[in-house]
């Protein structure tokens, strides 16, 4: 990949992010549902690094769609968002182009951007993307997938992601320490987010055990959207959603380990939260969050 160019699948006001990264949206102070003040200003990426069987954002992780940029457009997208009242600018799955990132980071800084910068990934990335991006990012999303390399390797393609992304979020914890909320608004700090994944609910146990060994008053942000999507039907054990059992003994887990903090996502039984990059708005529903 070009050092100065980025694929970009859509960008916008988004908002079905966790609450402190939307705020609360001022339905009354503009016309039309993406010009509302709040909401978190998203730039979805194309590419990933993981190659997840199960992924709901294939097209743009997998069938790369999207287009190019050069990095002083990615800038003016930043500004652009701001200018919108986005309460934070969201980069979701950055890593594939965290040299360009980081470069339009500094340059949008340079040229007045003040709103947090999000990094939302996968947490499959090594210590030194990620101390690069030191003082450049304010808010770590990454999503902790697993605790078991046979699930990972499985359904991932991710060779030694337990370890690998085990190391990334206690180093992001380190830079940014835990989540600082100021008037409804995230400004600083770490949420991991989790996705359950039907009939693995050990792999999230052990998840979450090693959340809570980091520091068990992180924020969580516990997903049960899960829909065999993709190539998820090649795989018997994950065709189907997540049951209310098992979303019900995932929260007795948090509650035993002492995980008070973060949210709960509504569960998508019909998939009504999948988003379509192929639609000028992808996003047509809001994931709850509880």
């Amino acid at each position: 990949m070009q050092d100065r160019k980025i694929q970009i699948a859509w960008y916008g006001k988004h908002y079905g992010e966790e609450p402190p990264l939307v705020g609360s949206v001022d339905k009354t102070s503009r016309t039309g549902r993406n010009n509302f003040a709040g909401g978190a200003g998203t730039i979805f990426f194309s590419h990933c690094n993981l190659r997840c069987v199960y992924c709901q954002n294939f097209q743009i992780s997998q069938q790369r769609v999207g287009k190019m940029y050069n990095i002083e457009a990615l800038v003016e997208i930043m500004l652009e968002l701001q200018s919108a009242e986005a309460v934070c600018i969201d980069l979701v799955t950055p890593t594939p182009w965290w040299r360009p990132v980081k470069e339009a980071i500094r340059m949008a800084r340079n040229k007045g951007l003040i709103l947090p910068v999000v990094w939302n990934s996968n947490a499959y990335e090594t210590l030194s993307i990620l101390q690069q991006m030191q003082g450049l990012v304010d808010i770590y999303l990454p999503d902790f997938k697993y605790a078991d390399d046979r699930l990972a390797v499985k359904y991932s393609h991710a060779s030694h992601y337990v370890k690998t992304a085990e190391s990334a979020i206690k180093e992001m914890y380190r830079q940014v320490g835990k989540l600082k909320i100021n008037k409804g608004v995230a400004v600083r700090g770490i949420i991991v987010r989790h996705l359950i994944l039907p009939g693995h609910i050990e792999n999230t146990f052990a998840v979450l055990e090693k959340i809570a060994a980091i520091d068990g008053e992180i924020h969580i942000s516990l997903m049960s959207q899960f829909q065999p999507v993709y190539y998820a039907s090649e795989f018997p054990e994950i065709n189907r959603a997540v049951s209310d059992e098992e979303r019900r003994a995932v929260e007795i887990k948090m509650m035993e380990l002492g995980l008070k903090n973060g949210w709960i996502q509504a569960q998508d039984t019909d998939g009504t939260f999948l988003p379509d990059f192929t639609q000028s708005n992808p996003f047509q529903t809001e994931r709850k969050m509880e």
